[in-house]
């Protein structure tokens, strides 16, 4: 009898196992690393709507992107739990430090509660503001072009306003030099 628990118990254990891990596998490769590419598909009113909604700083303060007007805007859709988001965020920061003067603006846009973005923000003081998603930033990340909602997830606008590009996947710094290059000097 005890040995017939021991092994339904294990059974279970590893058909929740096999379960878990097709459910991840099957989530990556609907998220698959997509280059920086192209907005032209997503609609203005989209763009629109990110730069108007409010998002909390860390700090209690409320924020709208449409406050960095004028600059190109890199803004980071992103999770503590998310590995490739962290991966990134060295390059974003450095690339805020060495373009800023330029008119260059990353925002982070985290989907993790208050406590957990301070604590990552006191431990990895990233050069540039990290604001709370409200309740539909994930949302607002498929009208952009997330339709599997995956992160990290980045969109690049112009001074203009207009979106230029979206990224599903962790940016390289030859694709963010390449767009950022090109977008700076106008």
């Amino acid at each position: 009898m005890k040995n017939r628990l021991i092994r339904f118990l294990l059974l279970a254990i590893i058909a929740i196992s096999a379960g878990g891990s097709g459910y991840l596998i099957s989530r990556e490769q609907r998220a698959p690393n997509i280059t920086l590419s192209s907005a032209a598909a997503t609609p203005q009113s989209a763009v629109d709507k990110l730069l108007r909604t409010s998002f909390a700083t860390t700090e209690g303060q409320w924020q709208t992107l449409a406050a960095w007007r004028g600059k190109v805007l890199v803004v980071n859709f992103w999770a503590t739990w998310c590995p490739p988001c962290r991966e990134e965020m060295p390059l974003f920061s450095s690339m805020q430090k060495k373009y800023k003067d330029k008119g260059l603006q990353f925002v982070g846009i985290s989907i993790d509660s208050i406590d957990k973005v301070r604590e990552y923000q006191s431990i990895e003081k990233p050069g540039y503001p990290l604001l709370l998603g409200s309740p539909d930033a994930m949302g607002l990340s498929e009208a952009l072009g997330n339709v599997s909602q995956a992160l990290p997830f980045t969109v690049i606008i112009t001074r203009q306003g207009r979106l230029d590009s979206v990224k599903i996947g962790r940016l390289t710094e030859d694709e963010l030099e390449a767009r950022l290059h090109t977008l700076l000097k106008q």
